[in-house]
């Protein structure tokens, strides 16, 4: 599926993303996605109703949802049969009466296929068939591959996901299990998710998992493992808990009521992060804890990213400098390496690449060039270097506080980073967000 062509307008509410204009849609904002799920593992085939509830920005005679290469078997709104177009990767929807300004409606939309991932130029992204089950990594626009959604980071509304498939399958989905209920072959398994989520960061697990909770810490953790690997990820996750807290005195609460880990039974190149869960390969298992620093990132990505989403994806720095900067806290406070070690060592890497990258917009193509993460680590470093420790950790504490659930930018960020000092901190943001030459490692 393609979306080059499809538009988006900025007429009303949500103004399209600068990098992906193709993905999300103007005119309303979602409040809620209700989304009941039957997926068949052998053929690899999915029903859905998706009842999504949203709020009108304009006057409405028509609007989109984004929407893969499902076949559309019939469309409500309010309860009332809507004239619908579905090509491009949008689902063009007119009611019969158009939608007053501040309105609130719901859509319905009944639709069956085989998932297929969205293509883009990171790979295929979205739902995919594995050899027993199902994964979903939609980071940045593969949602659609699975439901009907406004595909735009900043528009965010709380879920419930309920997946029906085969008993001998355990599903795991954002937000807390509230039902699971058996037939005679098939198992329905529901989640909610009461905290505002964006379309990229919902996800639906499918395997054959061993379910276990990791014990200790102030927040319930569960665990999805394959069996043979049960063991050894819990040595691996055994810390974890202890993260949570350690994390929690640095970062501010934890934003959702619990925390899960999914270890699928294939190799992942990179872990991927979802609303209240993370997605880990069973290449990141080794029973010798080889990817704790991974760990570590997906969680930080709790606060940010998933409580604190980009309004925009310009601003990527602000989920991968921070998770990556976590990584590098997290070495320090468990014993190991102090951030300044990690950030010496990775100004050197970046010493010798080229400086051509503007962290606070350095382009679609390089979203996710390493360069934002590290880059954006060592920004966090400077700062912390510049403002001393005190400031610097109150700091992301009110960043996480002020903006908990909401979608932040770069200049809010700058902002409310001089509000903690005295010293002025115009150029070292200059240097460090807006100009492509390597600044002075921070001592």
């Amino acid at each position: 599926m393609s979306t080059t062509g499809a538009t988006s307008g900025v007429a009303g509410g949500l103004p399209a993303d600068p990098y992906l204009p193709g993905h999300g849609n103007s005119g309303y904002r979602t409040t809620y996605y209700d989304l009941d799920l039957e997926y068949k593992t052998g053929p690899g085939r999915l029903s859905g109703r998706a009842r999504i509830s949203a709020v009108a920005d304009r006057t409405l005679a028509e609007f989109s949802l984004d929407l893969g290469l499902f076949r559309v078997d019939r469309v409500l709104v309010d309860g009332v049969p809507a004239a619908y177009s579905h090509r491009g990767g949008k689902l063009r929807i007119r009611p019969n009466v158009p939608l007053p300004d501040g309105s609130p409606f719901v859509v319905t939309v009944r639709y069956a296929g085989a998932p297929r991932p969205i293509p883009s130029r990171w790979g295929d992204l979205g739902w995919e068939r594995i050899d027993d089950g199902a994964l979903v990594a939609s980071q940045p626009t593969g949602a659609p591959s699975w439901f009907p959604c406004n595909d735009h980071p900043a528009d965010k509304a709380a879920y419930r996901i309920a997946v029906t498939t085969q008993s001998r399958y355990a599903v795991v989905a954002n937000g807390t299990l509230v039902e699971r209920r058996a037939g005679a072959n098939t198992t329905t398994w529901v989640y909610e998710q009461p905290a505002p989520m964006p379309s990229y960061l919902a996800t639906v697990q499918i395997g054959r998992y061993r379910l276990f909770d990791l014990v200790g810490g102030p927040i319930p953790q569960r665990a999805a493992v394959p069996p043979r690997l049960l063991a050894a990820a819990g040595h691996d996750f055994g810390r974890q808990p202890e993260m949570m807290t350690a994390f929690e005195c640095v970062f501010g609460p934890y934003p959702f009521d619990e925390y899960a880990v999914v270890v699928v039974d294939e190799e992942l190149e990179v872990p991927v992060e979802a609303h209240g869960l993370s997605i880990f390969g069973a290449n990141h298992v080794d029973g010798r804890r080889g990817s704790e620093r991974l760990v570590a990132h997906e969680l930080a990505h709790q606060w940010f990213g998933n409580s604190l989403t980009v309004a925009d994806w310009r601003h990527i720095w602000l989920n991968e400098g921070f998770a990556k900067y976590a990584e590098w806290l997290w070495s320090e406070l468990s014993g190991g390496e102090p951030a300044r070690t990690h950030a010496a060592r990775w100004w050197t890497v970046l010493a010798g690449q080229p400086r051509d990258l503007r962290l606070a917009d350095p382009g679609v193509r390089r979203m996710f060039d390493d360069r934002v993460y590290q880059r954006g680590a060592l920004t966090l470093h400077a700062l912390r270097v510049a403002v001393g420790d005190g400031p610097f950790f109150t700091l992301v504490r009110d960043w996480t506080r002020t903006h908990r659930h909401g979608t932040v930018s770069t200049e809010q960020f700058t902002a409310l980073a001089q509000r903690h000092t005295t010293r002025p901190l115009a150029g070292l943001f200059a240097e460090w967000l807006y100009e492509p030459a390597l600044p002075p490692l921070p001592i």
